[in-house]
């Protein structure tokens, strides 16, 4: 939880972790948010009368099951499903389906939580919902992964619809998972619709959804510098992860006339003081994506590149300690302590831009905000993603097809939006320049008149 003296807000806190003992991802974004309301709720008693915070914490409806299917040893699995949908007040569910061992209640909960809050600020008419399952599509073959989605969908159809809840992708779920829940959804219901986004282009999905993401976060940063008289031109730039959204945002960072100098994977880092180029993107993304290769390999390609591997006893990550203007983390929560937010401001970093969900632990936010660093929490900077969604998810309901260009005009439209409307929440309720605070409050302003108007249910 963020630091505070707030009585009340240590209070609903507690209250909180008591009834929801163990889920402490979830806790943990719970408390990003809270102390950021406790003005908006005191400017508003009715929505504290009616409890409207309370409500939101507490999911409409929680969706457990079992998956099983068979490997290709003949062997039958067993795995577990989730459904968390959130909030429904300005829509149907949208989120993503994550396929992970880590995946638990609490960590779908967290995710969802963080989803009202980031649909509502694209200003598109989604709510917030999560799901997925504890299964790891890792290492498995074509057949054991259609088998797997094949099975869960079995399960999921009954409880998704076009106008009641619409999953996307998320980790461990891209186009090769959808493809086939998709294909299970559609022989189960004898239907054709937009139950499912992160589609293929050729059966319904939406050009730049996988670029969306880390477009988006690139965007926001871009906005923030803008409103502080200053651009990402020339401004080295820190980038974690080396999946879809750090990919992208590697590209949009060229785009824009950054330099972004590192990625990672699981087994460490590689920082090129030479600039990670758009040549040498196109090298990471075949590597990644169709040999299914790790990190180490770009450094035996370009020889003034550096490879740090990964110590998972130490108390900080090294790629944080590289100097640089700008900071994308885009791989996985938490993956920002307090020391290492504290070497990123130490070696010259004065915006933090998040394309992965809740990647800074609380301290480290603390720190940025501390420091002055111009900081884009996820629930803004990383909502490129579900706001292309909702934009599928029009083309879909109308049977059209918008261009690349279009699209793209749209989600730089939108991102814009979500700049401009957390920082005119932050001013109003006393937090100028605060993203964080700002973020918080205008997601929440918008889903609590819907909750309030529709009463009590």
């Amino acid at each position: 939880m963020m630091k505070t003296d707030s009585p009340w807000v240590t209070d609903f806190m507690s209250r909180l972790e008591a009834v929801t003992p163990h889920e402490t991802a979830f806790h943990q974004a719970v408390g990003e948010v809270v102390p950021s309301l406790e003005p908006v709720l005191d400017r508003n008693p009715v929505w504290r009368d009616g409890r409207i915070l309370e409500r939101l914490v507490e999911p409409e409806r929680v969706i457990e099951f079992r998956v099983s299917w068979v490997d290709d040893a003949g062997v039958v699995q067993v795995n577990r499903g989730y459904r968390v949908e959130f909030n429904s007040a300005i829509g149907p569910y949208k989120g993503g389906l994550r396929f992970h061992p880590t995946v638990d209640l609490g960590v779908l909960k967290f995710l969802g939580f963080e989803q009202i809050f980031k649909n509502a600020l694209t200003g598109q008419p989604i709510g917030g919902g999560k799901g997925g399952s504890n299964f790891d599509p890792k290492g498995r073959s074509d057949g054991e992964v259609m088998r797997f989605c094949q099975a869960f969908m079995s399960e999921l159809f009954r409880h998704i619809g076009p106008d009641t809840d619409v999953p996307a992708g998320d980790i461990g779920v891209g186009g090769r998972e959808i493809g086939f829940m998709f294909g299970q959804y559609k022989k189960l219901t004898n239907t054709f619709t937009g139950v499912l986004t992160g589609r293929s282009t050729d059966w319904g999905g939406s050009l730049i959804r996988p670029e969306a993401t880390g477009y988006g976060a690139v965007y926001f940063a871009a906005e923030m510098l803008g409103a502080n008289g200053s651009s990402l031109e020339g401004k080295r730039c820190l980038v974690s992860g080396s999946g879809n959204v750090a990919q992208f945002a590697v590209e949009k960072l060229n785009h824009l006339g950054a330099k972004p100098v590192t990625l990672s994977d699981s087994g460490g880092f590689i920082h090129d003081p030479d600039g990670i180029d758009l040549e040498k993107l196109a090298f990471v993304q075949d590597l990644k994506n169709n040999r299914r290769g790790r990190i180490i390999e770009y450094v035996e390609k370009y020889a003034n590149a550096e490879f740090t591997p990964r110590d998972r006893d130490a108390d900080h990550n090294p790629l944080w300690n590289v100097p640089a203007d700008a900071a994308f983390p885009c791989a996985t929560q938490n993956e920002i302590n307090g020391v290492d937010a504290a070497n990123l401001v130490a070696n010259g970093c004065r915006l933090v831009s998040e394309g992965a969900n809740m990647p800074t632990v609380p301290e480290g936010q603390e720190i940025f905000r501390e420091k002055g660093v111009l900081y884009g929490p996820g629930k803004a900077a990383n909502a490129g993603g579900v706001a292309v969604s909702a934009l599928e998810m029009a083309q879909a309901s109308s049977r059209t097809f918008w261009s690349r260009e279009e699209v793209d005009r749209r989600l730089g439209g939108i991102m814009k939006d979500i700049h401009k409307h957390s920082l005119e929440a932050a001013e109003a309720y006393g937090r100028t320049g605060d993203y964080l605070d700002g973020s918080n409050i205008a997601g929440f302003l918008k889903v609590a008149r819907a909750m309030h108007d529709q009463g009590v249910i």
